[in-house]
């Protein structure tokens, strides 16, 4: 057993510290159950075995140095700095939670777990990034984010977004309006989050004006786009063939982040993911990076990551048989 106690500087606000009604603090007793933590003033007291009271007190340092920067913490925050400071990793959680993306309309879009920095690394290192990973890992987000601070810096003269246009559940002839109209619902996800980092009037200007561009996927056929920073969202949804087509758009000076995820294919039985097969397409060419999001890097609901990890168990069933009987299902009901 260990007693040790530290000081929390000055220029620490010790109200972001503890958190409302000291709701961080509370966290930090949760991560850390086995340590009694008391704090008086400006100084945080320890007692409990000596090596859960060495991470507690790295904790608490890495949340004064994001409440330093003016940051408010919460009690999520906590818990995936508790994950970063016992993973295998370099990374300090203060780099990662405060590690600035885009600031815009009085907010600020940062990652928030290991996995998600070294995603937004690896699109500021390779010139191709592939994001795999389930929902609410931040995949199309923060690739939005990356395009649009590029487009604001001017590294790029015009932003890409597209979407694989495929039938999840309807029938797009049957759907109304016109072919555009019939096509804007799959494109929705990213006019919204095009609406959280930009003045929402200066859009369709931008739009108007070609700087921003949001399409199916067909309609990269037979384009090569330079000086621009390309999305492909839902890239599950392509066949090999479409994959390759839109890989092959790149041009000069230009930036591709793919995402997607391959546990939800809505593509006609039978027929691969593209998504699923570039990976080994593409092994060990240089300047293409694939990062693999995990249910550790869901920052929505909690439930979220756990409805993940559950889906994924079922998944994995017995030698596989849940996952074989849900595909032979599927394709029983393409046959109806």
């Amino acid at each position: 057993m260990l007693q040790h106690q530290i000081t929390i500087p000055d220029d620490v606000p010790m109200v972001f510290l503890l958190g409302q009604r000291d709701e961080v603090l509370r966290a930090v007793e949760s991560g850390f159950q086995a340590v009694d933590i008391h704090v008086r003033g400006n100084i945080v007291s320890f007692s409990g075995p000596a090596g859960d009271v060495a991470l507690a007190e790295r904790l608490v340092d890495e949340l004064a140095e994001v409440a330093r920067s003016g940051q408010a913490l919460t009690a999520d925050a906590v818990e995936r700095a508790v994950r970063m400071l016992t993973a295998p990793t370099a990374e300090r959680p203060a780099d990662v939670l405060t590690f600035d993306i885009l600031s815009s309309r009085g907010r600020t879009i940062r990652p928030k777990t290991l996995g998600q920095k070294s995603y937004v690394d690896a699109i500021d290192e390779h010139t191709i990034t592939f994001g795999v990973g389930p929902a609410g890992t931040g995949k199309t987000y923060l690739a939005m984010a990356k395009a649009v601070h590029a487009l604001q810096s001017k590294r790029v003269n015009r932003i890409v977004l597209t979407r694989p246009a495929v039938e999840a559940g309807e029938r797009l002839g049957y759907l109304p309006g016109t072919l555009n109209d019939k096509i804007d619902p799959y494109l929705r996800p990213l006019y919204d989050a095009l609406h959280d980092m930009l003045d929402p009037e200066s859009i369709p200007k931008l739009m108007a004006a070609g700087t921003i561009e949001v399409a199916p996927l067909a309609y990269m056929r037979g384009r090569t786009l330079n000086d621009a920073f390309i999305i492909l969202d839902e890239a599950q949804n392509t066949s090999p063939e479409q994959m390759k087509m839109f890989l092959t758009r790149l041009g000069f000076n230009s930036r591709v982040v793919v995402t997607g995820d391959v546990t939800q294919v809505d593509l006609p039985s039978g027929t691969s993911s593209g998504l699923r097969v570039v990976e080994g397409i593409l092994d060990g060419i240089e300047d293409v990076a694939f990062c693999r999001l995990t249910s550790a890097d869901v920052v929505r609901h909690r439930l979220v990551s756990e409805i993940i990890d559950a889906y994924e168990r079922w998944d994995a069933g017995p030698s596989g048989s849940n996952r074989a009987q849900r595909r032979t299902g599927a394709r029983r009901e393409g046959r109806a």
